[in-house]
């Protein structure tokens, strides 16, 4: 696990936040903060992806899309999540939030798939390395750990982190595209969606 914890601290130094978390994807960096937050219910953006409000389905955290103009990242309504998939900023990780990074093939720090979570408290930090790596925590074999809370199977591997470490040294000094809402078509105008109010 030395490749995927030396990746977080790489990311978490580079956005200036205090912890990361390394997971397969954005949208389970976002699920696992919802499971540890538990709104009782969350906004949506109307041009974003798919994914998002179906994790919300999934989930079964009642919800509803609206209309907003946002630039680089926006809020989760009524959470301190953010999704900042298409971010790539330095020093720019807002205190007192889970901010959720995209690794996926089009973004600036591109790995195929990925994601990771900036966060700035510990206990927070390890419950959720907790539920991304199936409950277990640290290099201890699993069978040897007496794990105390439900797991979810999201971990990045080892060679997904060791090739962040990689490219992030070529990336770090690339200007990186602006992304926006405009990036995104009106999904609330999908049948998937039609029911949603």
């Amino acid at each position: 696990m030395k490749q995927i914890n030396d990746f977080e601290q790489q990311i978490a130094k580079f956005f200036g936040s205090q912890y990361a978390v390394a997971t397969d994807c954005c949208t389970h960096a976002i699920e696992l903060c919802l499971r540890l937050t538990k709104p009782k219910s969350v906004t949506c953006p109307i041009h974003t992806y798919l994914s998002v409000p179906m994790t919300f389905e999934k989930l079964g955290v009642p919800w509803h899309f609206y209309d907003i103009a946002w630039s680089d990242y926006y809020y989760i309504g009524n959470t301190n999540i953010i999704d900042a998939a298409v971010y790539w900023k330095q020093n720019s990780y807002i205190p007192n939030t889970f901010m959720c990074l995209s690794f996926q093939y089009k973004k600036h720090l591109n790995l195929g798939r990925g994601g990771m979570i900036l966060l700035d408290k510990k206990d927070d930090y390890i419950a959720l390395k907790k539920m991304s790596y199936d409950g277990r925590y640290g290099d201890s074999p699993w069978a040897e750990q007496n794990v105390d809370t439900l797991g979810y199977h999201y971990y990045m591997t080892p060679e997904t982190a060791q090739l962040g470490t990689s490219k992030l040294k070529e990336i770090k000094d690339l200007l990186p595209r602006q992304w926006s809402f405009k990036d995104y078509p009106d999904i609330s105008q999908m049948k998937v969606f039609k029911n949603v109010k």
